[in-house]
């Protein structure tokens, strides 16, 4: 098949594209890239320095690590595209007559998004053969917009969920649920921790509906149900609130030996399926 991964340029979709790409080989795989996610409005002193260890510094450490050890497990997005002869490409304008083209030449059976920062419109959506799903770090319809994670920790949740969905319109995180995943909250873990340890079971749900799409099955899913909430990015005042409560949104170790640990994992679970 030819499958088109929309993803953000961060740690958590980073992340992602190295736990996929192993179980994709037998497809064609075309990635693009968002620069952020959310709008433009100006967001707390935490959050934007979150955002910088998410899509600079984190990375920087990993090289580091990396350069140190001699173990090169976890790639960055320059390091996957070298390995795997993969281009990856910057696309903000997605929806324009010229990210339309882009797509279109990639004759798409399917497009899996992951934390893609554009909402896609009817142009793109129609393009598909399969459609567009969705991995969201929440429980739909109760956690729809950015940072459930975040929300569903601060809401004292016990559990947190990864949700498969449809898309379908332009509407955000409305799309029918196909697949779930959970983990256990650990009190004593940061917000990122939690966030990128739901993208393992979400990275399987999505290895399951290509292998089912390639067998010729058709993905069921089911409609949500009314109610549920959108959050948007926290204020100053939340997000103390949640730092208060949980300590600080990351620990750059813990984040680093988690994606190192993650990666090894992976690792050894393809080559024993192999």
């Amino acid at each position: 098949m030819n499958i088109v991964l929309l993803l953000n340029n961060d740690i958590a979709s980073n992340l992602a594209l190295n736990l996929l790409l192993p179980t994709l080989s037998l497809h064609k795989v075309s990635v693009f890239l968002s620069s952020k996610v959310g709008g433009s409005a100006i967001r707390s002193e935490v959050l934007q320095h979150l955002a910088i260890f998410e899509q600079q510094s984190v990375f920087q450490m990993l090289s580091e690590k990396s350069k140190n050890s001699g173990d090169g497990g976890f790639k960055n997005f320059s390091e996957i595209a070298t390995e795997h002869n993969l281009a990856i490409e910057v696309l903000n304008d997605i929806n324009s007559p010229v990210g339309v083209d882009k797509i279109r030449s990639s004759s798409p059976d399917v497009i899996i998004s992951i934390r893609y920062g554009v909402i896609l419109k009817k142009p793109i959506i129609d393009l598909v053969k399969h459609g567009v799903i969705n991995l969201h770090s929440g429980a739909l319809p109760a956690y729809r917009g950015v940072m459930a994670t975040f929300w569903a920790l601060l809401n004292d949740e016990k559990k947190l969920t990864a949700t498969l969905h449809t898309i379908t319109d332009s509407t955000i995180d409305t799309g029918g649920v196909i697949a779930t995943a959970t983990i256990n909250v650990q009190s004593e873990k940061s917000y990122l921790w939690h966030v990128l340890s739901l993208y393992v079971g979400g990275c399987r749900l999505i290895e399951q509906a290509i292998n089912n799409l390639s067998d010729g099955c058709i993905l069921d899913a089911t409609e949500q149900s009314q109610g549920g909430h959108y959050y948007s990015f926290p204020n100053a005042e939340q997000v103390t609130d949640f730092v208060t409560r949980y300590g600080d949104l990351y620990q750059s170790h813990e984040i680093i030996s988690l994606l190192n640990t993650l990666i090894s994992q992976n690792s050894i679970s393809n080559l024993n399926s192999g």
